[in-house]
């Protein structure tokens, strides 16, 4: 029986995120990051400024083409 082993990012570790429309509907922290030590999740939206800030944590988020 694999395992697969998921890398996972520490939430929190920058205050700015590329992201792409593949990390689309956006949240922070993110499905990808480490959930143990990050603030509730909240989904932020980008879709129509290409950039959001989370009112929690201050991380910026960019949507990359």
């Amino acid at each position: 029986m694999a395992v697969t082993i998921k890398v996972l990012i520490q939430p929190n570790a920058q205050n700015q995120y590329d992201v792409t429309e593949e990390d689309l509907p956006l949240s922070c922290p993110m499905p990808q990051m480490y959930l143990w030590n990050s603030h509730p999740r909240v989904y932020l939206p980008i879709q129509q400024t290409g950039w959001a800030k989370c009112p929690y944590c201050g991380a910026e988020y960019t949507l990359k083409s």
